[in-house]
């Protein structure tokens, strides 16, 4: 029992001085997290109304088109008659959209959401407004190159040719659009 005696005296001789731990937290050296800052840094990250949609449509490469440019585009394996028909105004559209006045962003969104809401409808053909101003610093018409492009990328998207002049001339386009009751039909 001497050992014992000899350890614990020299125990408590290396703990002189020693203060005892008045609470069971550890001091990180951080600052304490403010709440409520964090609370409304949250709030203000989910209403953020400029926050970008992963929509499927890209920005990376717009195909710059001139202002009485005609458009036509169709995707493989959609027959050149359907396209013809397109072209002649023969298929009748079921919903028209107008991008006149839009910002790119705006009209972006506002044709994913029309493009959705036609699918979900099962309509066969849209006629898409786009204008063609002839812009002011002598640029191609930014909203109808925009939608050229977007439109190409659209999984929705069979085809698309500029309209007859009764329906808006090279300034719109007859949308063909892809029906999923009827699958195999459209392609």
């Amino acid at each position: 029992m001497q050992d014992d005696d000899k350890d614990n005296s020299l125990f408590m001789s290396e703990m002189r001085g020693v203060k005892p731990i008045r609470h069971d937290r550890a001091d990180t050296g951080k600052p304490k997290a403010d709440r409520q800052q964090i609370a409304q840094r949250r709030q203000a990250a989910t209403l953020k109304p400029t926050s970008t949609k992963v929509d499927g449509l890209s920005d990376q490469f717009v195909i710059d088109v001139g202002a009485e440019d005609e458009l036509y585009w169709a995707r493989d394996g959609v027959q050149e008659g359907q396209m013809r028909k397109l072209k002649a105004g023969q298929v009748a559209f079921e919903g028209s959209l107008d991008l006149h006045g839009m910002t790119v962003e705006k009209a972006r969104e506002t044709l994913w959401d029309f493009l959705a809401e036609a699918a979900k409808l099962e309509i066969r053909c849209v006629r898409v407004t786009h204008g063609k101003a002839a812009r002011l610093d002598g640029k191609r018409p930014l909203i109808k190159s925009h939608v050229n492009t977007w439109l190409r990328q659209h999984p929705q998207v069979l085809g698309f040719t500029s309209c007859l002049p009764r329906h808006g001339g090279t300034g719109a386009l007859y949308v063909l659009l892809k029906r999923t009751m009827l699958e195999g039909r459209d392609e």
